[in-house]
Parts: structure tokens; sequence; C-alpha cells
């Protein structure tokens, strides 16, 4: 179940000096792609962010060593599905550095130039006979256009592939290409990432190592940090920028043009997410708006976006907008004066001056509950700030979907 069309690309373009390679290693089930490998021409760059979870898989610590390890730079970037190596202990870490090992025999490169990424369940140990034994195919099947083979290789619970794409035109006429691929489903408050997230570039970007790495993290608190499923982080969460440099120099305000293209690549594919949420009937919008900052609008937006009393309504399609301004009321805001909140419903005014709107009636606020895509509008009267979060309903599909998910 997923609200809306797919909406994969069947045009995603190749990026020049990045290649994927697909195989099905069996690591959960047999007979589906579950291993991929993306290869960076030498000279490419790296950003990443990664989950704040204290109990972060052991990938992560990995990758975020390699990222920084002073060797040539990253030339390899290996996930696998249906494991996360996550909650494994000292054994977690000796498998992830022995993937990176592995890959790095094969590929004739130095290990730290691998990173490796995981999802799917945790506290299991990861089948290293059957990745390792994958990890070949993966790698000789490397090629240029293969983006739907990664974005299904990275799914677990997702019902569909999600990838993204732009194009930028610079001032002088050249065109550099931003294209990505996203999975998560399930487990989705992202903090610092989503669940995994892989996008590339051949702009030649004109900025050093720190600057690419704030322009990544502006961008993913726009998009992938601004959405949740159910308010639970992974511990495997990661989003990756790599930057291959092939195209053309892009410096000045073009640097702006091209931070604006990513930025709507990485909230399509953050949003791809929210569609696909586990059990999915809702798409909503919460935009909040008068706070004092952009970090209260967005706590105002959380609480409502995390209540399960909002979500259920949602998902019965009930204009019961009572548990909306009650979850107003509890957010973490100081000294909030309930007589300038005023809140809508797809347009639909269902709270003026901190109580029902005079013109509310029951049919209005139903006919808006009953749309499959939702905007929950919310003024608090205090301020100029304001925010956005994306979030889903809570359906008993969501529940079925998590209680069978290890069988």
């Amino acid at each position: 179940m997923a609200v809306g069309p797919s909406t994969f690309p069947a045009d995603m373009p190749e990026i020049s000096g990045l290649q994927i390679g697909v195989a099905e290693a069996g690591i959960k089930k047999p007979g589906r792609r579950d291993l991929v490998i993306m290869a960076l021409d030498a000279g490419s760059r790296l950003a990443g962010t990664f989950t704040r979870n204290a109990f972060c898989a052991a990938p992560v610590h990995v990758a975020r060593r390699h990222l920084k390890a002073e060797i040539d730079g990253p030339r390899y970037l290996v996930i696998n599905t249906g494991n996360a190596n996550a909650g494994t202990g000292e054994q977690g870490m000796t498998d992830a550095l022995a993937t990176c090992e592995f890959l790095a025999d094969v590929a004739g490169c130095d290990a730290q130039a691998v990173l490796p990424f995981s999802t799917g369940v945790i506290g299991e140990p990861l089948p290293m006979d059957r990745l390792t034994g994958a990890l070949p195919t993966a790698f000789a099947a490397l090629g240029k256009g293969n983006w739907s083979d990664a974005a299904h290789g990275i799914m677990t619970t997702d019902t569909r592939p999600k990838g993204s794409w732009r194009s930028v035109t610079l001032a002088n006429g050249e065109c550099v290409t931003i294209a990505g691929v996203s999975k998560g489903s399930g487990m989705i408050c992202p903090n610092m990432a989503t669940m995994l997230g892989f996008v590339a570039t051949d702009a030649d970007l004109a900025i050093d190592q720190s600057a690419l790495d704030e322009m990544l993290r502006r961008v993913v608190v726009r998009s992938f940090n601004s959405i949740t499923v159910d308010s639970d982080t992974s511990t495997n969460d990661a989003c990756m920028l790599a930057v291959t440099a092939r195209a053309a120099r892009v410096e000045g305000e073009d640097l702006v043009a091209f931070e604006a293209a990513l930025a709507d690549v990485m909230l399509e594919l953050a949003q791809a997410i929210i569609r696909d949420g586990e059990g999915a009937t809702k798409f909503v919008t919460l935009e909040v708006e008068e706070a004092r900052s952009v970090e209260e609008a967005r706590a105002v937006g959380f609480t409502v976006a995390h209540s399960p009393l909002v979500k259920t309504a949602l998902y019965a399609s009930d204009a019961n907008w009572g548990r909306i301004l009650a979850a107003v009321g509890r957010a973490p805001l100081e000294n909030l004066e309930v007589d300038g909140v005023a809140i809508t419903l797809n347009g639909v005014s269902i709270v003026e001056q901190g109580g029902r709107a005079a013109s509310y009636t029951e049919a209005a606020g139903s006919a808006a509950m009953a749309e499959e895509e939702l905007v929950i509008g919310i003024r608090l009267g205090r301020g100029q700030q304001k925010a956005r979060i994306w979030t889903s309903d809570l359906s008993h599909d969501y529940v079925s979907i998590n209680a069978d998910y290890r069988s």
C-alpha cells in the first residue's frame, strides 16, 4: 500500500564517474536483489550524514571512520539489505571491516576507500558467506544506467523503488546533473539522515570538503530530517552525496542554483518515503507558521505528526480535530497563547482564536479529511518563522507489517 502512483523516473540519467552493480546474495530471502556496489572514479569526493542513534550499526561506525581516512578518496560504497548488522557487538565490526577488505581485494584498492551500509533486521549476525560470495558478481555487473536496479536492491519493506534527478544549466550554458535513490518505509524519523539515501552529481563543485559537508547538512535538514512515519530513528540511517567532478565547474552564483536543485532531489526522495510509509493511506503536509523560531515550528510539526491519536484519525478519515488541537497544546513551547492559534485542514478553518472556528461544519471537515493528500496548517500567532514536516497515517497494515517483519 502506498499513496499516489509510483514515480520512479524512467529517464534516470547516468552520472559520469559513477558505476552501479547489483547481485542476489540471498541475505534474508533468495531470488531478490539485495547487494549493491557503487563505484566512484578516482578523484571523487563524498559527504555523508549518519544516524545519531547510540546503538548505531557497525557499518555506520566503519563508514564514518573511512569517510575521514587520509587516503586518495572514496572509491566504493557497498550496501546490503536483509540484515542491519546492528546490535551485533564486536562480531558486527569485524564483519563490516571484512566486507570492506574483501571488496578492496576484488577491486584492488585500499580497504579504507570502501564504505559499507546495511539495512534490515537488527541483532542478527551478517551472513558473511552469502555476502562475500555475491560481491564478485556485483562487482562484475558494474555499469552505467543501473539506478533502477540500485533502487530495488536497497529496498526492505518498501513497496516500490524511489528515485529522483535534476539537471542544472549554469550561467555559461553548460549543464550538470544530480541523481539519486533512497529507501525507507518504516522506522522512519531521521536524525541527521534518512534510512538510506545515495545521491551523486557529475558537477565539479568549487568548494572545499567542509563546505560540501555543510551543504549536505543544510539540504538534509529541509528534506530527510523533516519526515516521520512512526517516530523511530533507525540504527542504520545514512545519506551520502558523491561528487565525481566529471562535468562543468560550478562556482559563484551557480552554486546557489545547484544547491536548490540538490534540495529538490532530496526532498522528492524524502517525500517518496512518506508516500510509501508502511501501511500508509495518507500523505500529510504539516505547515507550521508564525512561530518564534524554525526550531519551535519544527517541534510543533513533529508533535502533531508523531501523535498516534492524530495518525489514527487520519487513517479513519475522522474529522476529530480536537486531537490536532491537543497535540499542538502539548508541544514543547513556552507560554503559548492559545487565543492566537489557528488551524486549517486542506483549507477548511477548524480552529480560530483557540477554539472551534465559527464557520466550521462537520461535513466540511469530513470532506477534507477524506482526501488522500492533506495539508494541516497551524498558525501559532507568536512570530515570523515557519517549517514544513511530512508524515503519514497509522493503519492496521502498519501493525501487521511490523508484527510479521521477521517471519
